[in-house]
């Protein structure tokens, strides 16, 4: 087993690569949207059939690492979404997109939960949010350098060329990773199955099922409609929306980190309780105030700077969330994570959709902005509501 700071540094890598090959086809959107045809509609239901198979195939690929191991799953899932990602720029029109986005999310979706699990056997509890926060600040690094790669490489060589360069990073993690990483033997205690019954009867499961569910409806935006809201709902350039929205990633970058440190800090300072939901409630509900500000503002410099504010505080919360589940989950983290990742891609697929026919329907980029805002709120109560000291793996006694 390698020192867990190569694991780490591995971890990092696949995060940061996640992101630019999931968000490179929302930087690419108004060019594909015109080269195919494609209506706001038609674009919705593209970016939400990747998050119908990402949140799909989450808790089997979560359960099977957790059972099976990280190493050889790991590889598989990511030398299997960069063929996918290469596939997306052979596209010819919404059918054939819709079936190579699908089959893309479909590998996707076992990335974080098997990272979860990877971080539940290679760190100690006290380091698992700051592991969590490396993690996804690296997948924020991904979504703020994909602008920045993706348009000089579309506007020099078209939009197909950008999906077939970032799809070799993919294969090379691969092949490092089962060239150095190693699963860590578990004792034969460990290799129970999954314990689905006992989680789905714990009140503590299904609140961490609403609480990601509303969440994502903020961050799926992000992931999916912003440059499109730029460009078409707020008028900027090609150029301009290159780098405004990059910024609300690299703002999210380092609150991942932070709220990685803070939320470790917090924990043994003053118990889990406050550590993990103070840190959570207070960022869902800053991010909520941001979203309303960006959907009510006419003002083109406001709009970023609380687009960028809005994801900076709202990924605060993201290594709070995580850590939950390896707090709550034990053993069984990655299983646990993939379900709350099923239960958020269900609310991201609501979002991407929804968003793309109320805009077809109004005319109007801001009214479901508005409606996000909202569901961050809600998500902000509910997660007052966790408590990350009682275990949902494990009967009541």
């Amino acid at each position: 087993m390698p020192h867990h700071s190569i694991v780490l540094s591995l971890l990092v890598a696949l995060g940061l690569i996640t992101f630019l090959d999931r968000i490179c086809i929302s930087v690419a959107g108004a060019r594909i949207m015109g080269d195919l045809a494609l209506d706001a509609a038609q674009w919705g239901w593209v970016q939400s059939v990747f998050i119908l198979a990402y949140g799909l195939f989450q808790m089997p690929i979560g359960a099977l690492a957790d059972r099976r191991g990280q190493r050889a799953i790991a590889a598989l899932i990511v030398i299997w979404w960069s063929l996918f990602t290469a596939l997306t720029g052979a596209a010819s029109g919404f059918v054939s997109l819709l079936a190579i986005r699908f089959l893309f999310g479909l590998g996707e979706a076992g990335a974080y939960p098997v990272m979860t699990g990877v971080i539940a056997q290679s760190f100690p509890a006290s380091e698992r949010a700051v592991a969590q926060g490396f993690v996804w600040g690296a997948s924020r690094l991904g979504g703020a350098l994909s602008p920045i790669l993706v348009v000089p490489l579309q506007q020099a060589y078209g939009w197909r060329v950008a999906f077939q360069v970032l799809a070799a990073a993919g294969v090379v993690w691969g092949i490092v990773w089962l060239a150095v990483y190693r699963d860590k033997p578990k004792p034969v205690t460990q290799r129970s199955a999954t314990p689905w019954r006992t989680m789905f009867r714990a009140r503590g499961f299904w609140m961490l099922m609403a609480m990601y569910f509303c969440y994502v409806w903020g961050s799926w935006f992000y992931f999916t409609w912003m440059p499109t809201y730029l460009e078409r709902g707020r008028g900027f350039a090609e150029n301009e929306m290159k780098l405004f929205a990059s910024l609300p990633f690299f703002l999210g970058m380092a609150s991942n980190v932070a709220g990685g440190f803070l939320s470790d800090y917090a924990s043994r300072r003053f118990g889990k309780r406050i550590g993990r939901l103070a840190v959570g409630s207070t960022s869902l509900a800053l991010a909520a105030l941001c979203l309303a500000a960006v959907a009510l503002s006419s003002d083109r410099r406001a709009v970023v700077v609380f687009l960028t504010l809005g994801f900076g505080v709202m990924d605060l919360m993201l290594p709070s969330a995580w850590a939950i589940c390896l707090d709550i989950g034990g053993a069984h983290a990655g299983a646990l994570s993939g379900a709350m990742n099923t239960a958020g891609s269900a609310g991201g697929f609501l979002c991407a959709t929804l968003f793309g026919t109320v805009v077809k329907a109004t005319g109007d980029y801001n009214v479901p902005v508005l409606c996000i805002a909202g569901m961050l709120a809600l998500s902000a109560v509910l997660f007052t509501r966790l408590d990350p000291e009682r275990s949902v793996v494990e009967p009541s006694s």
